[in-house]
């Protein structure tokens, strides 16, 4: 993910800010305890297509 894609993509659903999980390819929203998946280097910013975060995320 790009750094600088990262500093302007923010939650969909609280316009807060985003973290980028390696490990998962995911983009977490803490706010909200949202994943949003990043499919062959495209970040999925649907609300729908997010997973709800059940443990916390570091």
């Amino acid at each position: 993910m790009d750094a600088r894609l990262l500093d302007i993509l923010v939650c969909p659903v609280c316009k807060g800010p985003l973290m980028h999980d390696k490990k998962t390819q995911e983009l977490i929203c803490r706010g909200d305890r949202l994943a949003f998946p990043i499919r062959d280097g495209i970040p999925i910013m649907w609300a729908d297509e997010a997973r709800t975060l059940q443990d916390t995320v570091e």
